[in-house]
């Protein structure tokens, strides 16, 4: 690599040749403020707030889009300097609401971070402030157009990362907002709901629908018994959400304090994981033996099922009919569970805590009351969750380590690998090779399927069957999987999809900030999750396998059938 001399602060340096300067100053552990800027997107020089001095340019320039050349000279903190980002941010708090104290991303809003580092302690500017509607009326999101400072973040997440283009800049100068087309609301718009554009907002102009209040309501009603499950993903995630560090394994410290919350049982959605690795592998044996549709694709991402749903209907016969683990369980826990307990469905409020924005969206669909009732009440994301044991006061860190609830508490590694791309697969393949051989892998680590490549592609032996298999996640990737079949090019039999990138430890409900440096820890903690169980194929987990014996029959009968699994229908919006 083509390396070039430049000197930053005084300081001599070597940076290669294509870098930016931003990218020249943090690899010499200068800190430059940005807003505009996301290390995983495209730049753009926006925001302004980046501006450095670079000796023989006739003015500040945009740190994060101008090249380094050999010799140059930068001074990233001098008065003019300082000066100019303060004016920046000046401008953008005087047309921003003042409302931190009360704003959902007080203490984790870029903007006042900035302003507060800058030294802000009043605004001199004063002019009209822009007002505009909320956005809420879906399930997942709401975006408040009155605090976003223009970025483009946004934009650029849901045309790069995810490929749908909901958003874009409307109108010119003052009048600028960011909406999708026709000025809709999300609802309207071709949204999956997968919530990355909250992953990177700087501000709360897009943030996860609140639902901790309705919640805290059910746990205050002595006449209702509120139960809670906990996805895979949220037990190495919830820690940042209050201070620990990334990839912090906190799954007893979770219960706790789940119990301390008010939550009458603590179960875990590895368990209905383990449930859709029994139904959904013996769907593939099933395809596969019989001439049925290939390749089959997994359906446990509600953001992908949405984004299927809205731009590829024609595939839909594809998709897997097993429901998710979220909604699997949701239908349990209304008919298994209120059975064993004698507790009316009735008078069950079922809790799950998601990394994901589409799961609030999931639960809701008309077809997910297989019980008769809503299958799950209320949805909360890991950031929720980090908010509500806030605001009890608990010290999480201090919280002695507790068990889930059995039955519904028990699982096995395979369930929890779910949380990372690739997880699913490889739980799947776990479970199938066992049934189609009848005999024990000798190892049960399929390494070709895991990782944070966009797309993977393995070729397994099951026995004397041969089977290929892809992995995607972001809906960028899915989408050119969907090409591929669309045109007759795919010579897959199982495909696996997730929205977002990592999978679900990078989901739309996860604490934020993230980059791929703190997705590569979720991950590794969640195999290290794996690795400490001790089962970790979801066929050898005890519940479920008594489930079946005493309660529902086998994969794939007639009430399997009717509780856990489910059709999907094209979605006419955009």
């Amino acid at each position: 690599m083509e390396m070039v001399n430049i000197t930053i602060d005084g300081k001599k340096i070597q940076v290669p040749k294509t870098a930016t300067v931003l990218e020249a100053a943090q690899s010499a552990g200068i800190t430059v403020p940005t807003l505009c800027y996301h290390p995983e997107l495209r730049p753009e020089g926006a925001c302004r707030v980046c501006m450095v001095e670079v000796e023989g340019a006739r003015s500040l320039v945009a740190s994060c889009v101008y090249p380094v050349n050999e010799g140059m000279v930068v001074r990233t903190s001098t008065a003019a300097v300082r000066d100019a980002r303060k004016t920046v941010v000046e401008l953008l708090l005087a047309n921003h609401p003042q409302d931190c104290l009360s704003c959902q991303r007080n203490l984790n809003c870029e903007l006042q971070t900035i302003a507060a580092d800058l030294g802000i302690r009043k605004i001199r500017f004063e002019g009209e402030k822009k007002h505009y509607p909320l956005d809420a009326n879906n399930p997942s999101l709401v975006r408040d157009q009155d605090k976003c400072i223009l970025c483009g973040r946004c934009i650029r997440a849901c045309s790069e990362r995810q490929g749908v283009h909901v958003y874009s800049f409307v109108n010119r100068g003052f009048n600028t907002t960011v909406s999708p087309a026709f000025n809709e609301g999300l609802e309207e718009a071709p949204c999956t709901f997968c919530g990355q554009c909250a992953s990177v907002c700087p501000t709360a102009a897009i943030v996860e629908k609140d639902d901790t209040a309705a919640v805290w309501a059910a746990l205050s009603d002595p006449k209702k018994h509120v139960v809670v499950q906990t996805a895979p993903a949220v037990r190495v995630a919830l820690g940042e959400a209050l201070g620990m560090g990334p990839g912090s394994i906190v799954t007893g410290k979770m219960v706790a304090a789940l119990r301390r919350l008010g939550f009458d049982r603590v179960f875990d959605t590895d368990f209905s994981a383990d449930l859709t690795i029994l139904e959904e592998g013996n769907e593939l044996i099933e395809r596969l033996s019989h001439n049925g549709k290939l390749p089959m694709i997994t359906s446990c991402s509600p953001g992908w099922v949405n984004f299927i749903e809205i731009l590829y209907p024609d595939l839909l016969d594809h998709l897997s009919t097993a429901k998710s683990p979220q909604q699997m369980f949701g239908a349990l826990v209304k008919t298994y569970y209120a059975e064993k307990t004698g507790i009316d469905p009735k008078d069950i409020v079922s809790v799950s805590i998601m990394p994901c924005t589409a799961k609030k969206a999931e639960a809701v669909r008309p077809e997910m009351k297989s019980s008769g009732y809503q299958d799950v009440d209320f949805v909360l994301t890991t950031r929720e969750l980090g908010r509500m044991i806030r605001e009890a006061g608990l010290d999480f860190e201090k919280l002695a380590k507790e068990e889930f609830d059995a039955p519904l508490g028990i699982s096995t590694g395979a369930g929890v690998i779910f949380g990372a791309t690739g997880g699913v697969m490889e739980a799947a393949l776990r479970t199938v090779a066992e049934v189609v051989t009848g005999k024990p892998l000798d190892c049960i680590d399929f390494h070709g399927v895991r990782g944070l490549t966009g797309i993977k592609e393995a070729e397994v032996e099951l026995g004397d069957l041969k089977v290929k298999v892809a992995v995607a996640h972001t809906l960028a990737n899915a989408r050119m999987l969907l090409d591929k079949i669309r045109a007759g090019e795919a010579d897959y039999q199982f495909i696996e999809v997730m929205a977002c990138p990592g999978g679900c430890i990078g989901g739309g409900g996860q604490p934020v900030p993230v980059c791929a440096d703190i997705r590569q820890k979720r991950v590794d903690a969640i195999y290290d999750c794996d690795q400490c169980s001790t089962l970790r194929k979801s066929h050898d987990n005890p519940a479920v396998k008594e489930l079946y014996d005493t309660w529902l029959g086998k994969p794939l009968g007639e009430k399997s059938h009717k509780l856990l699994h489910t059709h999907y229908h094209p979605q006419e919006r955009g």
